[in-house]
């Protein structure tokens, strides 16, 4: 009897240990990581990471997408600079895929995490929901990729509130890769089209304007898709189907 008990907690425990791992790694990343995955260190040591990617181009690759998928699976500070290093190392096209993959890649990880421990214990309960919740928990899965897709595509949505609220929720897996692999691809091409003319604004002595995501013409078809993805919800909304 006493086995049995102390095993339970254990495994509990267990459970929780992946999740616990990223916010312990995230909060010392915070403090120790937040000056040096900066621009500042990207225009310092660029000539370098220029001359080993002509060199060796396959290993730069495997090392930035390995980095990124770190920084984004850990919550690290960075993962700007990160996209924006993306196209300036590796061009438009490949600097996004690499970009969309080590994302993906990270976002994943997150999500597993969250729903090997807190997911499983919410899961659970929204099962067994009543009332109100469970118009709420039937709702989501029957709108599920709308939502997730809105989730990804509205910016002042955080990428890392993006990743553990579906776990927590208990979506499938594979429509969040797939909404996130895909929903992403917006955010991802505009900060790897400003890593593209890196070269030309370190040269002039100035750091890279962000702020460009949020211009009208950017930001502008970037709500639309998020629209357009709400819009199934909208209609069954409308229609008195669902009360979501």
């Amino acid at each position: 009897m006493t086995d049995m008990t102390q095993t339970a907690p254990d495994k509990g425990l267990k459970r929780h240990l992946p999740l616990l791992t990223i916010v312990i790694v995230a909060v010392i990343g915070f403090f120790t990581l937040r000056d040096f995955l900066t621009f500042d260190t990207l225009r310092d040591n660029r000539e370098a990471l220029l001359a080993f990617r002509d060199s060796h181009y396959l290993i730069m690759a495997a090392g930035f997408i390995a980095v990124y998928v770190a920084i984004v699976a850990f919550s690290l500070p960075g993962a700007a600079v990160a996209s924006v290093t993306g196209g300036f190392l590796f061009g438009l096209w490949a600097g996004t895929a690499f970009n969309v993959i080590a994302a993906t890649a990270g976002a994943s990880a997150i999500f597993f995490a969250a729903r090997a421990g807190l997911g499983q214990t919410l899961a659970a309960k929204l099962e067994t929901s009543e009332g109100t919740l469970k118009k709420l928990k039937d709702g989501l899965r029957e709108n599920e990729i709308s939502v997730l897709f809105v989730l990804r595509l509205v910016p002042a949505v955080p990428f890392f509130v993006a990743n553990l609220l579906p776990a927590l929720v208990g979506v499938k897996f594979r429509n969040f890769l797939l909404t996130t692999a895909l929903g992403i691809i917006p955010g991802a091409f505009v900060f790897t089209s400003i890593g593209v003319g890196l070269g030309e604004v370190f040269d002039r002595g100035e750091s890279p304007d962000l702020s460009l995501l949020w211009a009208p013409h950017i930001i502008g078809p970037i709500l639309g898709l998020a629209a357009l993805a709400a819009l199934p919800i909208v209609i069954k909304a409308l229609r008195g189907r669902k009360d979501i």
